[in-house]
Parts: C-alpha cells; sequence; structure tokens
C-alpha cells in the first residue's frame, strides 16, 4: 500500500489521521545520514522532502498537543511536552527546508515530537501489572 503525501500546513485536512511513522523515520534516518552536500540529491528533491518532513512534523505536533491539552496540569510529562511544543512551533515558523541543515532539523524535530508522543501514550496508557 502507498502512502500519499500532504502538505497540510494549518491541519485542516490531516487533523485526526492517523500518523504514518514507519515510513517517515526512515526518511527521517536517511535525511539524518546526509553529509553536508548529499551526492544525487537534486534541489527539487530537497524541497520535496523538505515539504513532506514539514508537513508530517506539523501532523505530530498537533497530535502531541492534543494529548499535552489532556494532562493533568501537575503531571511530570507537563513542562517537557511544553518545551516541545515550544520547540516545534519554533522549527516551522523557519519558513521552507529547502537546504539540508534545514531539512535535517525538521527531521530531529520529528525525533523528538515522537519520543514525546511515546511519553505521553506510556503515561496515559500504562502496561498492565504483571
Amino acid at each position: 500500500m502507498r502512502g500519499i503525501v500532504v502538505y497540510d500546513p494549518t491541519s485542516a485536512v490531516t487533523g485526526g489521521l492517523p500518523l504514518d511513522r514507519d515510513p517517515h523515520l526512515a526518511l527521517v534516518a536517511a535525511v539524518l545520514a546526509w553529509g553536508p552536500a548529499p551526492v544525487g540529491v537534486r534541489a527539487a528533491d530537497r524541497a520535496q522532502i523538505g515539504l513532506q518532513l514539514t508537513g508530517h512534523a506539523r501532523c505530530v505536533a498537533a497530535d502531541v498537543r492534543h494529548r499535552f491539552e489532556a494532562l493533568p496540569a501537575d503531571s511530570e510529562l507537563h513542562p517537557l511536552t511544553k518545551a516541545v511544543l515550544r520547540e516545534s512551533v519554533n522549527r516551522l515558523s523557519t519558513g521552507p527546508a529547502t537546504t539540508v541543515a534545514r531539512i535535517q532539523n525538521r527531521a530531529r524535530l520529528i525525533q523528538a515530537l515522537y519520543r514525546a508522543l511515546d511519553r505521553l501514550d506510556a503515561a496515559q496508557n500504562p502496561a498492565p501489572a504483571t
């Protein structure tokens, strides 16, 4: 099954859709393995990868934000999650990710957002005691 890349900066379309995590994390790993001037990656390809990572980061950030809002104010996850969300706003407001450095920043942001999402999931759905 092939996924569809959606550029939806306001989350008007993608809000509430399940995240397509594995292919995006594979792309993140590939992008982070690039050197400063990746061979064989054209400028047009970098632009498309930047759009894809930006769109996905916005979707993951929206999911993290939704779960963050459900946290009790005294949750130990509150300050860390708030910091990750603040950083996501800062990084996503820098304009298009077309340079290698900006694309790699979006990739690292996706990693941070998924770590936050995993912590929130673990806190909100604790594993049953055995």
